[in-house]
């Protein structure tokens, strides 16, 4: 493989295989890709030089050669190279039956790899050509088999690179925040410990009592394992032991506090430091090791004819090496032991006491501020404060912005210091100054890189990751905002529910990827209309939410003919125009409603409205007016009634899990599903009451309870006769953000005592979307109860390869749209057995759903597929009626138990 290169045109000719090392990822997949089509591929540069060899047998390759130009090549790449509008082509050429083709795979715009491929045309019209076609190849395609494998390369390529390309940006952006996280937590715990420190120069306790809490701080604070003060006599022979902190479950150093022999090479007039690696002599190594430590920093604290004190902080476990910070926080410990120290032996030098307190806080981390608390006259500035707040000091400003009044019931507060720019966390304590008079002390951290590390993970949790617009969590927060303030202005604003009109036949015409462009068109078409660029919302799916402001509703007739004017031109999505109409609902607040869901509810209504009226419009709500809402109301009530009683009405099914590995295809466990069997409705399909109940907030209660009826019911199976049968249960999206989810599991394998090696938790790749990172952490958690984790659907997303990487699932569930023409789409089939490739290449179960046909059952059991369900076997059943189909023994254990 070949590094970037750039030709005379500028144009890159090569690809970044090394930089984002998904090279060998390609080469593989060429591999697969010839196995399992009979396409002959290989990657060129952008003036067409190979830069893998084309795969296949070497006879069949010779042929194509012999049969093609490498000015044709050429030609070919540089059409989908410096095309921006075309990324594939595919070209006849001089021979009837032989087809060629280019891919350009590119990331924002700049080329990343090309595809040349090559196949032999069963379906070709031979005539009118001078050479004849080509024979003896072992595989043959036809035209529009072709054409669909070159889409597949194509999306499937587009996948790997972009899982390579956010892989490494997410490894990097991680590594950055873990740091920034780890930097801020450590200079917030460096300046807590040294505000305790600095606290007991006023502490009236005694000198014993202080200096025990000194070396506490410090020695909790730097994580070691003892911390003390001894006084060498003036022999240096024999030394005194002032005071001591042991970490818990460390012995005394010594069997006396008064007369130990000494250490004389520890205590001299210089600092002494020797990490767990430093080179010193034997002699001087055992002398520490008798004392049972390991590494020790010792700083002189007085250094007189009549009085030598030291401070020793050591360590006793692991390789401790001292960092620079660590020493710095050790000398300023010391000089604050220093200072207070003086202050008792010399109790009449006020000064002297001035002195050192100024020095020992001039040279502290965070700003320092003392006021008389009687005359409000400052005493004392640090040198932090001094710098950073200047001009507050000179014009007399400095007490406006650090009163006591903006002191929390916490006793500290957050406050902006707009002409820096930067935060700061603002302590306010009482203390004695060195003269006796009653003080206030203002100690201001600066918490910038806290205050941006929270504002972004807030707009994290905040935003629509697709569209960039604010999600429904902050649409709910924002709404309630804006209601609060028309009701006390006595204003109004608005409250626009918008959803587009058959948006499913874009994603199901053109795919996913074409959806989500427009999508994001859309969004960003909605931002730039005045009035609302940022009161724009993403609910989810194909719904948006705007709301007009009080300050914005004077405009609400031009904002809604300029929501109108987006959607009256077409939309150029894959080569074409396509138009996208939408359907909105309109509710003014706080007239229509002064609540968030009541208001979202009637605005809603009113969309349901335009639809009904014929879609491409928009409707107001108006109280009293029959919008055809009867049954979803009568539906609303009905549920919350139901889940009043118990849940009795919610019925669970069970649809058997076929085990193709196992001879006589055993049932091997069930899925769980809900049903509604309505005492007033009948029964309700779940395509209509789940979506209510996730718009309802009652999707966690009635998913707990059939999480915990499923195990229940599996725990019964295990224990008659039926151990290693399992249970599949889904998890919705809504569930699985639940704060408590990790512990509604743990709880419903604790109260049935289910193994939770057989309890699966199924979820679809579209939860992982938004928020990988939340995801990932949820999953694993659950996983470490024993729980196995199923990824449903798949095939469905745009970015499925990246969520098996990302997240470690047990098994892949196939969705029943690529098996639906599996007896005679050679797509689907090469689909199923590239799964089964990827799932035995990282090691996880496979399960298809959706098999109908005796020749369904019959393809999938010749691929080495391990896992089946669907109608052919039975369709999601009761549980009583499973049991007597599935656990024939189940009835007979049960007697044999009664006797």
């Amino acid at each position: 493989m070949q590094n970037l290169k750039v030709d005379s045109k500028g144009h890159d000719t090569g690809i970044y295989l090394q930089e984002l090392q998904f090279g060998e990822e390609l080469k593989k997949w060429q591999k697969h890709f010839h196995q399992m089509t009979g396409i002959f591929a290989y990657l060129v540069d952008g003036r067409g030089e190979p830069l893998t060899d084309m795969t296949g047998k070497t006879e069949e390759i010779n042929k194509i050669h012999r049969a093609i130009t490498k000015e044709q090549v050429q030609n070919l790449v540089a059409r989908v190279t410096e095309n921006a509008l075309e990324d594939q082509a595919i070209e006849y050429t001089d021979t009837p039956n032989l087809r060629l083709a280019a891919i350009s795979i590119k990331k924002g715009g700049k080329l990343m790899a090309t595809w040349v491929m090559c196949a032999i045309i069963s379906d070709a019209d031979c005539t009118d050509y001078t050479n004849p076609p080509l024979e003896g190849f072992e595989k043959m395609l036809t035209e529009a088999e072709f054409s669909r494998a070159i889409d597949v390369m194509r999306e499937i390529s587009q996948v790997l690179l972009e899982y390579q390309y956010l892989a490494t940006n997410a490894q990097a952006e991680n590594r950055r925040s873990q740091f920034s996280q780890r930097e801020m937590e450590e200079v917030l715990h460096k300046t807590e410990a040294m505000t305790e420190i600095v606290q007991l120069l006023d502490n009236d306790d005694s000198i014993e009592v202080i200096i025990q809490k000194l070396l506490e701080t410090a020695g909790r604070y730097l994580n070691i394992s003892v911390a003390a003060l001894f006084s060498v006599h003036h022999n240096n022979e024999l030394m005194d032991v002032i005071g001591e902190w042991r970490k818990e479950g460390m012995v005394p150093l010594f069997d006396q506090n008064a007369n130990q022999k000494s250490i004389p090479f520890l205590f001299t007039d210089k600092p002494i430091v020797i990490s767990a690696d430093t080179m010193i002599g034997s002699a001087e190594r055992e002398e520490i090791g008798q004392l049972g430590i390991k590494a020790l920093t010792v700083l002189p604290v007085f250094s007189t004819e009549t009085n030598r004190m030291y401070a020793l902080f050591g360590d006793a476990y692991g390789e401790r090496s001292w960092q620079t910070q660590d020493i710095k926080f050790v000398s300023d410990a010391v000089k604050i032991l220093h200072s207070i120290l003086t202050r008792r032996i010399q109790k009449n030098s006020l000064a002297s006491s001035y002195a050192s307190l100024e020095t020992i806080l001039d040279n502290v981390g965070s700003a320092i501020y003392v006021k008389d608390e009687q005359t409000g006259k400052m005493l004392f500035a640090n040198r932090n404060m001094r710098n950073i707040f200047r001009p507050e000091l000179e014009n007399g400003t400095l007490h406006e912005f650090i009163s006591k009044e903006r002191i929390s019931e916490n006793g500290n507060s957050e406050i902006y210091h707009e002409s820096s720019g930067r935060w700061y966390d603002l302590y306010i304590t009482g203390i004695k100054w060195v003269d006796g008079r009653p003080v206030y002390l203002y100690a201001l951290y600066d918490i910038t890189e806290k205050k941006l590390y929270q504002r972004k993970i807030e707009q994290q949790a905040y935003s629509d990751f697709l569209t960039g617009l604010y999600n429904r969590m902050c649409c709910e927060r924002d709404l309630a905002k804006y209601i609060d303030e028309a009701s006390k202005a006595h204003a109004e604003g608005a409250l626009l529910y918008l959803d587009l009109d058959d948006f499913k036949h874009i994603n199901d015409g053109l795919g996913h990827q074409y959806g989500d462009v427009l999508l994001k068109a859309i969004a960003h078409g909605l931002q730039r209309i005045e009035g609302i660029e940022d009161t724009c919302y993403r609910m989810g799916g194909d719904e948006f939410v705007i709301i007009v402001p009080v300050e914005s509703f004077p405009m609400l007739d031009d904002i809604l003919r300029a929501i109108g004017e987006i959607f009256e031109k077409p939309w150029f999505l894959k080569d074409a125009d396509y138009y996208c109409t939408m359907s909105m609902g309109l509710a003014c607040f706080p007239s229509d409603g002064n609540s968030v869901h009541d208001l979202i509810k009637k605005a809603d209504i009113a969309m349901y409205e335009a639809k009904r009226s014929g879609k491409n419009r928009y409707a107001r709500y108006a109280a009293g007016t029959d919008f055809k809402s009867g049954k979803r109301l009568d539906m609303e009530k009905n549920m919350r009634d139901a889940t009043v009683s118990g849940y009795r009405e919610f019925e669970i099914y069970y649809q058997p899990i076929i085990d193709l590995k196992k001879s006589g295809t055993p049932c091997t466990g069930a899925e769980a599903l809900i049903r509604w069997n309505s005492e007033e409705m009948g029964f309700i399909p779940p395509s209509e009451f789940i979506p209510l109940a996730e718009y309802l907030g009652l999707i966690n209660p009635i998913g707990n309870y059939v999480l915990m009826e499923a195990c229940k019911r599996c725990r019964h199976w295990n224990d008659n006769g039926y151990p290693e049968y399992k249970i599949n249960v889904n998890l919705s999206v809504v569930q699985l953000l639940q704060p408590d989810i990790v512990q509604i599991v743990e709880k419903a394998l604790k109260e049935t005592g289910i193994n939770p090696h057989n309890l699966t938790l199924e979820v679809t790749e579209s939860l992982a979307i938004n928020d990988m990172e939340r995801m990932k952490d949820i999953l694993e958690n659950i996983k470490k109860l024993g729980v196995r984790i199923a990824l449903d659907d798949f095939g469905t997303g745009y970015s499925s390869l990246n969520h098996i990487r990302e997240i470690p699932f047990d098994v892949i569930k196939v969705d029943q749209t690529f098996i639906k023409d599996l007896e005679t789409d050679a797509y689907s089939r090469s689909f199923i057995k590239m799964v089964v490739q990827l799932a035995e290449a990282i090691d996880v179960n496979i399960c298809i759903e959706g098999v109908e046909t005796k020749e369904q059952y019959r393809i999938l059991s010749d691929m080495n597929v391990g896992l089946i369900q669907g109608y052919y076997f039975d369709r999601p059943i009761p549980g009583p009626e499973f049991e007597r189909k599935y656990t024939p023994n189940l009835e007979m254990v049960l007697k044999v138990a009664e006797r």
